[in-house]
């Protein structure tokens, strides 16, 4: 099958779409041994040998996501500079290739999305898509102002999406956000005087981490990648 050499590269999982023409207007793709800086070179599937950073890649034969349960105290990276775990330091083996979906940081357990379809990741993390996600949190505090995070925060300058906050428990919160800002849930709780202590996300859109142990993953059934697929 013959396509555009960024859709090829998209296709094996290593990058988005967008990713993969940086990566071919770097320098470090090469068909059939020659170097090519422009995303439009066409490819074969069935002929060319397509190479990244010296590296034969190949399309994957199907759309792949899995949910991973993230410990504490690990990081969502491929590597980290101070040395703390990763996710792809606990992940068996034959899951290391898996890229993830946004971020969970180091302190946040829960629901990570892994797969091997880099456009997938675009998609699903794009904040225009509005993908809800859910969390459980524990905080402090005594005096919470949540009206503050229901009708949309500005905290230092940045805007943030209104919040759906039930609360479930003392000190106990259900959280839904659309938008994956970078720390958004613990940067506007703590402007509600309710910093978080502890957070754990549930679901990811119609993703649930059920009963899923801290450190295990699974494979989505294909019905739920589709229904997933058809809210983007």
């Amino acid at each position: 099958m013959k396509q555009r050499i960024a859709k090829f590269i998209a296709s094996s999982g290593i990058a988005s779409r967008r990713d993969a023409e940086k990566i071919i207007a770097s320098g470090a793709v090469s068909v059939n041994g020659v170097v090519i800086t422009t995303p439009a070179t066409i490819v074969d599937n069935d002929v060319d040998t397509v190479m990244v950073n010296g590296k034969k890649i190949e399309p994957q034969s199907n759309t792949e996501l899995y949910i991973f349960n993230k410990p504490l105290n690990v990081m969502t990276t491929a590597r980290d500079p101070n040395a703390r775990t990763t996710i792809y330091d606990i992940l068996p083996p034959e899951y290391k290739h898996l890229r993830y979906v946004g971020r969970l940081d180091y302190k946040t357990t829960g629901l990570l999305l892994l797969t091997n379809d880099g456009d997938l990741v675009q998609k699903l993390s794009l904040p225009s898509n509005k993908i809800p996600r859910t969390y459980i949190a524990r905080v402090g505090g005594t005096k919470h102002q949540f009206e503050i995070a229901r009708r949309g925060a500005t905290v230092d300058g940045i805007k943030y999406r209104p919040m759906e906050i039930d609360e479930i428990g003392k000190n106990k919160l259900r959280i839904t956000v659309t938008e994956g800002k970078k720390n958004e849930i613990r940067i506007v709780l703590r402007a509600c005087g309710a910093p978080v202590q502890k957070l754990h996300r549930e679901s990811f859109g119609n993703l649930h981490i059920g009963n899923l142990e801290s450190g295990k993953i699974e494979k989505v059934h294909q019905k739920d990648v589709d229904l997933l697929l058809k809210t983007l």
